[in-house]
């Protein structure tokens, strides 16, 4: 079971998620810009669990906390991470922001928003100017959920125990519409 963490070098909120063992590093990081956004990102939490990759969880914000984000993307591949996923909404500018910071892969997922209905947050998401790039998925749960598998499927390049995963639940997801039936 995922567990909680509170460090004094890390002035957000955190939960680590490890299903590797005790002393495996987080591959993936899942970040989000409130901690509202948890209610969404939860999913992407729990795919990446359901797959057996480490990953930590933390709330950051690009405007409200942007030395914090910029830390954090900057260590992040020294750390060990690989792959970022940083969800935000409204200006939604926290994916940009850690790609800024970092050579690694970022996947944005944009929030839904009250005023537009997450069409601000995914405009601000996919709009990066090149030579930055930010991979956007959807707006909230698809994008969450979404993000995680791509995380997986990076990660599965090189580790062959999570391609067959991939690909065991592909197959479910293939069985599940095979056999539904309609009224």
């Amino acid at each position: 079971m995922p567990r909680k963490v509170a460090g004094s070098q890390n002035r957000s909120s955190s939960k680590i998620s490890n299903q590797q063992s005790a002393i495996s590093n987080p591959l993936v990081a899942v970040i989000m810009g409130s901690k509202s956004d948890w209610e969404t990102m939860r999913h992407a939490d729990e795919m990446l669990t359901e797959f057996g990759v480490a990953h930590e969880c933390h709330v950051m914000s690009a405007h409200r906390t942007p030395q914090l984000a910029s830390e954090f993307s900057a260590g992040a591949a020294a750390r060990g991470l690989e792959i970022i996923i940083a969800a935000a909404g409204g200006a939604a500018h926290l994916a940009g922001v850690v790609a800024a910071h970092t050579t690694l892969p970022v996947l944005g997922v944009p929030m839904k928003s009250d005023a537009l209905n997450g069409m601000d947050s995914l405009l601000a998401t996919v709009q990066m100017p090149a030579g930055i790039p930010v991979g956007t998925l959807a707006i909230g749960k698809p994008g969450a959920t979404n993000a995680a598998l791509l995380a997986v499927a990076i990660l599965a390049n090189s580790r062959p125990e999570l391609r067959i995963k991939l690909e065991e639940f592909r197959k479910r997801q293939e069985q599940k519409v095979r056999a539904a039936t309609l009224p």
